[in-house]
């Protein structure tokens, strides 16, 4: 995999396929680029699809100073400057949703469009218990528990399917794999449960397509819902059944290729 330094101060890791207008897909919270399974191959079926390790995991570097949305943001944006892309599609997970909104308020110019997957714009009392309870396995450097925890993200069917312990062991390398990185996985939990745009989002200009299941544990689909109330002109579309969890995009790809796609399809760079 590539690696580039950015104006932020930082070497990324990155991976690119496909051709056509750029989509930058930007990961949750713990996650490194295999995490996407095989939703980022599905999008460069049509897109110049990036992928790129958040700083500090994956095989991007810490660097110095505080991960929080913000620094985040602005590590993104680098990425495009760095790669002499002006201009690009986003599609953000989790805590990757919560880093394209303040990208977007702070780079509306380099936001063709944004699809906000698994999102929300302030932790109400149940995400902030939910988070808080899958920060403390990182918090004791617990991996086992941490990965026990996970289960959270995925759909009830998931978990009682024989094969779902085959499915995460496949998934390990995607997970923190020294202290150093779950130190860093800490400090997005802490940004995810500080990050804070509501009173902001009727500032963003980019069409934006909001997607959540309706088994999201993680970011439930009254928070997502909220934030596409705030976005001018923001879609909705809330997945329903079996596998419509915080994980769709491995329980669910072919559907969510599709909703993001059949947006994409309506936008221009």
């Amino acid at each position: 995999m590539p690696r580039i330094p950015v104006s932020t101060g930082v070497e990324l890791n990155y991976e690119t396929a496909g051709d056509g207008d750029p989509l930058l897909m930007i990961m949750g919270t713990s996650g490194a680029i295999p995490l996407w399974g095989e939703l980022a191959h599905r999008l460069a079926q049509t897109h110049r699809v990036i992928t790129v390790d958040n700083r500090g995991l994956g095989g991007s570097d810490r660097g110095s100073g505080p991960i929080t949305v913000g620094s985040m943001a602005a590590d993104t944006s680098a990425l495009l400057d760095a790669l002499e892309i002006p201009r690009a599609h986003l599609l953000g997970w989790s805590l990757g949703s919560a880093v394209a909104q303040e990208m977007a308020l702070a780079r509306p110019e380099q936001v063709a469009s944004q699809v906000l997957y698994g999102t929300w714009g302030r932790t109400d009392g149940f995400q902030r218990a939910v988070l808080t309870a899958l920060r403390l396995p990182y918090v004791h450097r617990d991996m086992e528990s941490a990965l026990a925890a996970s289960g959270l993200a995925f759909s009830p069917q998931a978990l009682d399917d024989p094969n779902v312990g085959a499915l995460l062991e496949a998934l390990l390398p995607a997970f923190p794999q020294d202290e150093a990185q779950m130190q860093v996985t800490v400090e997005q939990w802490d940004a995810d449960l500080v990050h804070d745009t509501l009173d902001r989002l009727d500032a963003i200009t980019a069409p934006t397509l909001v997607v959540v299941g309706e088994q999201d544990l993680l970011t439930p689909h009254w928070q997502s819902r909220a934030v596409a109330e705030r976005i001018p002109g923001a879609r909705f579309e809330l997945v329903t059944g079996p596998g419509s969890s915080h994980c769709m995009h491995l329980e669910r790809p072919e559907d969510l290729t599709k909703l993001v796609t059949g947006f994409l399809g309506e936008q221009r760079i």
